[in-house]
């Protein structure tokens, strides 16, 4: 049985996640849709050094696989989780999936059948010149017409990720049976619960340290390396806020205060998402961030047998 671990943002989760894998021989496939991305260490938080346990290696998965500036979906994801899952359980070693990204998590667990979406070059033209507004507004109504869970619609905070998930829509809406078919995977779901006021205190903090880190001089590198300002600011958070302090749109205070306010309102938006997950039928078992690391195993080791 595959163990995922999820929860909001600076809940604790790549270190349980790192400590569980030690302990029962398993490997980590990550459930996150910006950690693919190569050279985007410190703004998504990678924390490779969380999968050193006890001096130790804990061999991860579906992180630093895609060029930075590239687009990476839903659909690539899950023909990267089946082949990584197969690879891992063919050796006889357990499967941890960790990773904040819901949908990512919900489309391997529930087993989401996606269809590889192309670019509507004449969609996109008629997309042109509308407002993000007006795009939301759209994608409301045609997420009303699917029935579909795909696209939340306080994530699309920009005009290109709403124009795409638009496009994903109106394919979806045309091609209900072309599909991936994906297997259903036994899975225990933990999720790690983290007091409200401990969760923003943690936020504050690590976006102080990752700023202490370097994530500047990060996106400032990849700016030089000729990835558009644009492409960087798609990937939301810390690359639209830093970004834009960056080329001059806002100052620094500006770039923290809103990029902070920014991390806090995702965080709810995880927390929501859950929740609708579990609304959905799937069974989360919550645990205390807040207890130490040898209960959290042993409790998700008593679950698990």
């Amino acid at each position: 049985m595959m163990i995922a671990i999820v929860g909001p943002t600076a809940c604790g989760k790549t270190a349980l996640a790192a400590a569980l894998a030690a302990d029962i021989d398993a490997e980590i496939i990550s459930a996150d849709s910006r950690q693919v991305y190569k050279a985007m260490d410190i703004g998504t938080g990678k924390d490779l050094a969380d999968y050193t346990v006890h001096g130790r290696q804990v061999p991860y998965h579906l992180i630093d696989i895609v060029q930075p500036g590239e687009k990476y979906n839903i659909f690539q994801y899950q023909h990267d989780f089946i082949k990584a899952y197969d690879d891992i359980t063919s050796r006889g070693k357990n499967v941890v999936l960790c990773g904040g990204s819901g949908l990512y998590v919900e489309s391997v667990i529930k087993a989401y059948h996606l269809a590889s979406v192309p670019e509507n070059k004449e969609l996109r033209k008629r997309l042109e010149g509308r407002s993000l507004a007006e795009l939301s507004a759209m994608l409301q109504q045609l997420k009303r017409q699917n029935g579909s869970v795909m696209h939340n619609i306080t994530d699309v905070d920009s005009v290109q990720r709403a124009i795409r998930a638009i496009e994903i829509e109106t394919f979806n809406g045309e091609h209900p049976t072309e599909s991936a078919v994906i297997p259903s995977i036994d899975t225990l779901v933990i999720g790690v619960n983290i007091d409200r006021e401990e969760r923003r205190a943690k936020i504050t903090h690590r976006l102080k340290a990752r700023l202490d880190e370097g994530m500047v001089d990060e996106i400032r590198s990849l700016l030089a390396r000729g990835i558009s300002a644009a492409d960087l600011i798609y990937y939301g958070l810390e690359y639209k806020y830093v970004t834009e302090y960056v080329i001059g749109k806002l100052t620094y205070d500006e770039m923290f205060r809103q990029l902070e306010i920014a991390i806090h309102q995702f965080a709810k938006r995880q927390m929501t998402w859950f929740r609708g997950m579990e609304r959905r039928g799937t069974k989360i078992h919550w645990i205390e961030a807040a207890w130490p690391m040898e209960t959290k195993i042993e409790e998700i080791k008593k679950l698990w047998h």
